[in-house]
């Protein structure tokens, strides 16, 4: 049992260490930020530790972090080659295609009431459908390479950021597009002028959204057909052979790789929609 008082005792500190440390002045500084974070995912990955191999659970329910991480470094070069496949060729691009033409057809519908009343609920129908009623279908139109993984990203991120960007081009008021109607500007003008940076923080909402869709949709269309390669392939490969520790470490990288990319989109949100209220802490 000391294996479990190690984490019962590591929980215990840790607990302490982040209450104090969160309500200190210093959980307003951003060592203080970062550090509530890491020491609670530290206390979590040692108490898991501690029960797994304090009760005995078995690896194939549920293997230690430890074997999880040496499974990570003697993987490495079958992760990165799962990661490019499905992050990069797969779910980036699918982001990428799909953001992109989600924010013309905004900018389409925007100005025609037809469209509004027309595409938008068939928007609403296609984001209801089932994405492993989606996969199979994909797999069939573009093959099992990534190109079809994308495709389905494409599909699941289209009406998230398709909804967000109408929202926010309704976002000015009325008071100020009169103003630009005084100042005899054209359409284009108080698009780009008004309406698209006021729009902002509700497209970097449709784009936050579409950027966690974007990787859990590529792995589970890899489910539905994949060359030898990618993140969903290996877990569905491991899942048959009981190698519960390959799929965690797949799991660590779709992790990461998910939380960089939010993080990435969400840096870029700072730095363009420094003026609005929820970027002032």
């Amino acid at each position: 049992m000391s294996w479990v008082l190690v984490a019962l005792g590591a929980w215990a500190v840790g607990w302490w260490v982040n209450s104090r440390l969160a309500a200190s002045p210093l959980a307003r500084t951003q060592g203080g930020k970062l550090a509530v974070p890491v020491i609670f995912g530290l206390t979590i990955l040692i108490l898991w530790e501690g029960l797994v191999r304090g009760l005995n659970v078995s690896p194939v329910i549920l293997p230690p972090p430890s074997a999880v991480a040496v499974r990570f470094a003697d993987s490495l070069p079958i992760l990165w080659g799962d990661f490019v496949q499905t992050a990069v060729k797969g779910a980036l691009s699918g982001y990428l295609i799909g953001c992109a033409a989600a924010f013309a057809t905004a900018i389409v519908i925007d100005r025609s009431p037809f469209l509004q009343r027309g595409l938008l609920p068939v928007g609403n129908f296609v984001a209801a459908l089932p994405i492993v009623g989606i996969a199979p279908i994909m797999v069939m139109w573009f093959g099992f390479d990534w190109q079809s993984k994308a495709a389905v990203v494409v599909v699941m991120v289209f009406f998230p950021m398709l909804v967000n960007t109408i929202a926010g081009l309704k976002a000015s008021d009325a008071m100020q597009r009169d103003l630009m109607a005084t100042y005899s500007a054209s359409y284009t003008q108080t698009l780009l002028k008004l309406r698209l940076p006021a729009a902002m923080p509700f497209v970097f909402n449709g784009l936050k959204i579409a950027s966690t869709l974007a990787l859990i949709g590529a792995i589970v269309a890899e489910f539905f057909g994949s060359p030898t390669l990618g993140m969903g392939f290996r877990i569905n490969a491991s899942i048959g052979q009981l190698a519960l520790d390959m799929i965690w470490a797949e799991i660590v990288v779709a992790a990461i790789a998910g939380s960089a990319f939010y993080g990435l989109v969400a840096m870029i949100e700072k730095r363009v929609t420094f003026w609005h209220p929820s970027q002032r802490t």
